[in-house]
């Protein structure tokens, strides 16, 4: 049986997918997922949304400011 491979996300290098061979999976190695869970935290990765409501957009019956 042979060991399922793709491609790192990351660099593109071919990887293998089992997670005995690979505790990095889908990446290649530490680096790429290091380099990748950067950009989540930095901002460049992110998933696309809606803008939330503006606040002046909720009537004022049960809205306390202050």
């Amino acid at each position: 049986m042979s060991t399922p491979k793709g491609n790192c996300p990351q660099c593109g290098r071919s990887t293998q997918l089992d997670p005995v061979k690979n505790p990095y999976r889908p990446f290649c190695s530490e680096r790429c997922r290091l380099i990748d869970l950067g950009a989540w935290f930095d901002g460049s990765n992110r998933l696309p949304s809606e803008e939330p409501a503006d606040f002046d957009d909720f009537p004022d019956d049960d809205v306390t400011r202050h």
